[in-house]
């Protein structure tokens, strides 16, 4: 694997391999590594010939109060992992070569509609930071074919929409939620859990499955169903933030005729704030 951090050492290497006749797939990632991105490396393998990857902080997605300074910056071993996976180019690039007119001046993407409700509403301009920085990796790498988890049902549709709107030439690909044996959605941040609170976090999925079960057994009050869903968050340890059963089209909130549904929740846990979904067709 080679790794580079200037984006003009990364259009090199892809229009090297594109004229090769390669089908070029990509894995966007913040770093810290775990073995859920390790199933996004094994899906673009599936999916292209020649799989980059992209390890970056970016600074405009995370407000003023949030854990910039503190998010786990491991590049040397998440590169060893990325080799190990067999990964043919990571690109690491800093801030400054992202952002050189400086990370508050450039243009910026906006979905608002996506955007602006769930963790958007929770975390203001959180989602104009993804679609920007994704938006920019993008131009830079030109995939054919980008690979994003479902754990973050909002972030992917927000991709997806911002994509089809730009008419950019890149199939997105939604990879299932890789879980542990307990169904904690694996995270870069379950690294702030304590040893208790771990044992705590499949509460979160637990109760998405329960409320899916519920609706599948026919009921349709789907305040009353978030109101329990939270309260036994709280009781479980979570300070909730939202639970919220949705439509999976356009993530405005679910009606009784609606079939194709999602249940979107985030929660904080100790010093994690936790984000998890399940989408379903209700019968």
């Amino acid at each position: 694997m080679i790794r580079v951090g200037r984006i003009d050492e990364v259009r090199a290497k892809v229009a090297e391999a594109r004229g090769k006749g390669l089908r070029i797939a990509f894995v966007p990632t913040m770093g810290n590594l775990h073995p859920g991105h390790m199933s996004l490396i094994d899906e673009a393998r599936r999916q292209g010939d020649y799989v980059v990857a992209s390890i970056f902080v970016n600074p405009l997605q995370f407000g003023a109060n949030e854990d910039l300074d503190s998010y786990p910056r491991t590049l040397e071993a998440d590169q060893a992992q990325l080799a190990a996976k067999g990964c043919d180019l990571l690109f690491a690039p800093t801030v400054e070569e992202m952002y050189p007119g400086g990370a508050g001046l450039q243009t910026q993407v906006d979905v608002p509609e996506l955007g602006r409700q769930h963790c958007g509403a929770s975390r203001p301009g959180h989602f104009r930071g993804v679609a920007t920085v994704v938006t920019k990796l993008f131009g830079i790498v030109q995939p054919d074919v980008a690979i994003f988890g479902c754990k973050d049902f909002q972030q992917l549709a927000v991709i997806r929409a911002l994509t089809r709107d730009l008419s950019l030439p890149v199939t997105i690909v939604g990879a299932p939620t890789a879980r542990n044996e307990a169904g904690l959605a694996l995270s870069s941040r379950n690294g702030y859990l304590s040893a208790e609170e771990f044992e705590i976090a499949p509460a979160l999925y637990r109760t998405l499955e329960e409320t899916r079960r519920a609706i599948e057994a026919g009921e349709s009050d789907y305040p009353a169903l978030q109101a329990r869903a939270n309260a036994a968050l709280q009781n479980a340890g979570f300070t909730p933030d939202y639970f919220h059963i949705c439509r999976q089209d356009d993530l405005q909130p679910a009606e009784v005729a609606d079939r194709k549904l999602v249940i979107l929740a985030a929660a904080k846990l100790g010093g994690a704030r936790l984000i998890d979904n399940l989408a379903f067709e209700r019968p």
